[in-house]
């Protein structure tokens, strides 16, 4: 319906841009829209490492292996510091 944009549909956006809110404004408009693209890139980024985590097939092998060691019984927290003497 839109297509592309060309050069003189994008200079016509720009020009209304800069009548709209003037060119004293446009830079710092630019800057707090960089800082909430970076804040929201971040923030992506870390979601997606916090799923990654839960995800991984070593957690749920180590969680299988704690299981097992206790019987098919989920272990108390006794037991499992036994079993992991890292996580005193």
């Amino acid at each position: 319906m839109f297509g592309r944009l060309g050069a003189p549909e994008m200079i016509l956006i720009l020009l209304v841009i800069v009548l709209l809110f003037g060119a004293k404004r446009l830079p710092g408009m630019a800057r707090s829209l960089g800082q909430s693209l970076r804040i929201l890139k971040s923030e992506t980024q870390a979601m997606r490492r916090e799923s990654d985590d839960e995800t991984r097939p070593d957690a749920h092998m180590a969680a299988h292996t704690l299981h097992s060691a206790a019987g098919g019984r989920h272990p108390t927290p006794e037991t499992a510091d036994a079993d992991m003497p890292h996580r005193r």
